[in-house]
């Protein structure tokens, strides 16, 4: 068997003060315990927060993100993040959305090691995040919401001073550079001051300066706020294909940025994690199968179609609005099969049938009901989160039994 050695840091087991390094068979890939693997050296712990380290007792290789109960109190009055749990699978490009004040930039401060965790901590490809955690800083490239730069410089020399910073030599700087530049649509413009720049071509520098250091991780906070229709296209277009060779996170509050580009979400409110998991999942929660035909006629002829459609064996509901009829497909029933009967009745009442979506605002429907259920609770969502910790520490003492 091929081996190969993680580092991890001993948590409430043993010496805590201990680096242990492990033998690990890359072919398994998921969650691996310290427990059983054979332990080839101790030494100091001398690189806390610049090695690889366990949650829990377990390293989760394919992680790029993980929190394990992160919390945030400002002045012992403003609980910003509130016992997090966070899991950013490598490669994903993970949507961070919430309403405004639910903790996501917050939450991205402490990643980038510029505010300190009340509680809790948070850990970037298996390396603790802190104000020194160096490597972690290098490994990310962030922008900032309507990022702020420095006005009386020309994009080249901004970017240049960020290679600087990035310790890249001067023959990887320039070409870099150039090539960035091009990239993000700013080759007319780099004769001009950025203090000229407007928010959208502002939002592309910074998205070219969280790419100098050539990162693995990008962490952008609310890329497309105050941006043009053009603008914004751009952005989500470019995440998209950042996102084939890159983890990516972005945190917003636009549901339809985060329903066209991302294929995992986490979902924060009043800074907790409420949901998090493939976007898939969260549409799922919904269960509900339906599509929406958008037809020119008035009310009268609509209200005559939905009572054709409504008699179909297949359909659960059918109910019209200004120019929209919406059908809800019973469980079980094959989609296209359905799809087609509706069409036949569209066509048989000699109707112009201008669009079809299927599953139209399902994002949007299973975020609100995340809330809602979320509001819901109340004070059960502390019994709850109690509950889950019992039956997590109570496998944990199964496993280790």
């Amino acid at each position: 068997m091929v081996t190969v050695p993680f580092f991890i840091r001993e948590n409430g087991i043993g010496n805590p003060g201990l680096i242990r390094k492990l033998c690990i068979d890359p072919a398994v890939r998921g969650e691996f315990s310290p427990k059983g693997a054979k332990i080839e050296a101790d030494r100091p712990n001398n690189l806390l927060g610049a090695t690889p380290v366990a949650q829990e007792g377990r390293l989760y290789v394919d992680a790029a993100i993980q929190t394990e109960r992160l919390t945030k109190v400002f002045g012992s009055r403003l609980i910003a993040v509130n016992d997090m749990n966070l899991f950013v699978p490598k490669g994903a490009i993970f949507g961070l959305l919430g309403p405004n004040g639910a903790g996501k930039t917050t939450t991205l401060r402490i990643l980038l090691g510029l505010q300190r965790p009340t509680a809790g901590r948070a850990v970037v490809f298996g390396r603790v995040c802190g104000p020194n955690a160096v490597e972690v800083r290098r490994s990310i490239g962030y922008l900032p919401t309507n990022p702020q730069l420095p006005g009386h410089l020309r994009p080249v020399d901004y970017l240049d001073l960020v290679g600087k910073l990035c310790g890249l030599r001067r023959e990887e700087r320039k070409p870099r550079i150039a090539s960035l530049i091009r990239a993000v649509g700013l080759l007319s413009a780099t004769s001009q001051k950025i203090k000229s720049f407007s928010t959208g071509m502002a939002t592309r520098l910074g998205i070219a300066a969280s790419l100098v250091g050539d990162p693995p991780l990008l962490i952008w906070d609310e890329p497309t706020a105050g941006l043009d229709p053009a603008a914004r296209r751009f952005t989500l277009d470019l995440i998209r294909e950042l996102g084939k060779t890159r983890t990516v996170v972005v945190a917003t509050h636009i549901l339809g940025d985060i329903d066209q580009i991302c294929d995992h979400v986490g979902v924060m409110h009043e800074g907790r994690m409420i949901f998090s998991g493939p976007m898939r999942d969260m549409k799922r929660r919904l269960r509900r199968d339906e599509f929406t035909l958008e037809i020119e006629a008035d009310d009268e002829r609509l209200q005559q179609l939905v009572g054709g459609i409504s008699e179909l064996d297949s359909i659960v509901a059918a109910r019209a609005t200004v120019q929209t009829v919406t059908v809800q497909i019973a469980p079980e029933h094959e989609r296209a099969a359905i799809l087609s009967e509706v069409l036949k009745k569209v066509t048989e009442a000699g109707l112009p049938l201008l669009s079809i979506h299927s599953g139209r605002n399902e994002t949007e429907n299973a975020y609100l009901q995340l809330l809602d259920e979320d509001e819901a609770h109340g004070f059960q969502r502390f019994e709850l989160n109690s509950a889950r910790q019992t039956s997590a520490s109570h496998r944990n003492a199964s496993n280790e039994g």
